[in-house]
């Protein structure tokens, strides 16, 4: 953590100079600044599509600083999202209270409300309390009307990642993850996980730790980062939360997987019992069992998603990781889960 003095100058040359205008003025218009000029440019681990900084000032009282976020949104990555939807869903949120008030946008980026509440770790996802807490924000979330389209996202967001990824991969790319029968695989899953016992939410898709604050005194979570946010079967939100288990993005090799942390058999029933229990329904245990049925068979869409995701990333975002790699974990685990959980007999892929 380095201050804008010499040392961080070459960091805040990434900030637009309309980006420090508006920062200068939020400075301004606040008017306990030593110098509103004078900010800290503090970078944020952890973010794979967007740069995240937090940005602060000293004051005259002491002991106190003010501090906004700043997003610049990475290089090519609309290919991933839309992102005036982005936008508006983050608004959207704001205004009910639901995360970040937005301070100010410039063409690359934009500037948040910086939440007085700690991101979650890696470890945090296994801590029983936290848990129950993210399952109940969970379905809150997942009960928000969002003004909009209501249909669900995730098959034509496969397809159109697919699209991507033939286009921008090289040719041992394609072949050593199988691009060309890829559509196949995904119209496979999408007949097999269709029915009409499909429960439909506003779902984030990306329920990352990194993307889960909770305030130590009031016990409360706050969901953020919308980008991929949109209508899907919430099973596939809690499948994509408990892969997200296997994850830690703060250590030396961010990109590896290790999927002995994925939660067991009794960790994903309470997780489920807990969601379904948070509206006041009591669920029996044959709701329970079907969900959990359900979400492990939609944790093969999310290795699908993030395959994909990986090997797009890998052609048009310069944030170091290893997104080759990250995509091959993503698929060898789909192709070593397919046979047990939708009943087809094991293939060999190389």
């Amino acid at each position: 953590m380095v201050t804008v003095e010499n040392t961080i100058n070459k960091k805040e040359d990434r900030l637009p100079r309309e980006a420090r205008e508006i920062l200068q003025s939020l400075a301004i218009k606040w008017g306990d600044e030593i110098d509103s000029s004078a900010l800290q440019m503090i970078p944020l681990k952890g973010a794979m599509t967007n740069e995240v900084f937090q940005i602060k000032w000293p004051t005259k009282t002491e002991d106190v600083s003010r501090k906004v976020l700043v997003r610049i949104y990475g290089e090519g990555v609309d290919v991933f999202f839309n992102r005036e939807d982005e936008i508006k869903t983050f608004e959207f949120m704001s205004k009910h209270g639901q995360g970040p008030r937005l301070l100010g946008r410039f063409s690359s980026g934009r500037i948040e409300e910086f939440i007085h509440a700690r991101t979650l770790s890696a470890v945090d996802l296994r801590d029983s309390e936290i848990s129950s807490l993210i399952a109940v924000k969970m379905k809150e979330f997942h009960d928000l009307n969002i003004p909009g389209s209501k249909n669900v996202c995730l098959w034509n967001r496969l397809r159109n990642w697919l699209t991507a990824a033939k286009k921008c991969s090289l040719p041992e790319e394609a072949k050593a993850f199988h691009l060309d029968s890829m559509e196949e695989e995904i119209s496979i899953l999408e007949k097999d996980l269709l029915g009409d016992r499909q429960s439909i939410g506003f779902c984030h898709n990306d329920l990352q730790y990194g993307n889960i604050m909770l305030d130590e005194e009031t016990r409360s979570i706050t969901i953020i980062d919308y980008e991929y946010a949109s209508y899907n079967p919430i099973a596939f939100d809690i499948a994509n939360h408990f892969c997200e288990m296997t994850a830690d993005y703060h250590t030396d090799t961010p990109h590896v997987l290790d999927y002995i942390k994925y939660p067991g058999l009794e960790e994903r029933k309470r997780f489920v019992q807990i969601y379904l229990s948070a509206s006041g329904h009591q669920p029996n245990d044959a709701e329970v069992e079907q969900l959990v049925q359900d979400v492990e068979k939609y944790t093969l869409a999310s290795h699908l998603v993030w395959g994909l995701w990986g090997i797009i990333s890998e052609h048009v975002n310069d944030i170091d990781f290893d997104y080759i790699e990250y995509a091959r974990q993503r698929f060898e685990q789909y192709w070593s889960r397919k046979p047990d959980l939708l009943g087809q007999e094991k293939v060999t892929r190389v």
